[in-house]
């Protein structure tokens, strides 16, 4: 048996952990689903044999996946930030998400179908908005604030003024 990792995040899902860890590891790079338990009783949101936990990683990050039913639900409270090198990368994780029944929000956020958020963010726009300039950051700053998804030209473009 392996040791686990000494903190892991602890994400809670209505029964498609398994799915969602699946998800993850076929869209994200170093990322991987290690392990599906089973639960060894019934328990309040499932029957004996179902898969209670399972253990995967999001871009190096370890994680577990508990289905502990429809009691508590995900908030942006808790996001995963994904620093992007070009529009290219950027568009494919977001598209990714979004077009795996997620929903767009603004200024790079978006929802995946679990409810969990992701902050897809170029790293051009995180330079951009702490521009040791105050004039050069606030014009990225405010580009930012009208877009959903970030668009790497139009961040440089304010940037440049």
């Amino acid at each position: 048996m392996t040791t686990p990792a000494k903190n892991t995040i602890c994400l809670w899902y209505n029964g498609d952990a398994e799915e969602a860890a699946r998800f993850y590891a076929a869209t994200f790079p170093d990322s991987s689903v290690n392990a599906v338990h089973f639960a060894p009783g019934d328990y309040p949101s499932g029957k004996e044999g179902d898969a209670l936990t399972v253990e995967f990683t999001v871009m190096g990050i370890p994680c577990l996946g508990l289905n502990g039913g429809p009691a508590f639900t995900h908030s942006e409270a808790f996001s995963f930030q994904v620093a992007t090198v070009d529009q290219e990368e950027t568009d494919r994780y977001w598209n990714a998400i979004v077009n795996n029944g997620g929903a767009e929000s603004a200024c790079g956020w978006c929802k995946d179908k679990w409810g969990i958020s992701w902050q897809i963010s170029p790293i051009a726009l995180l330079q951009a908005v702490t521009d040791p300039d105050p004039a050069v950051a606030k014009r990225a700053f405010n580009a930012m604030m009208e877009m959903k998804k970030i668009d790497i030209a139009t961040i440089e473009a304010a940037r440049r003024g």
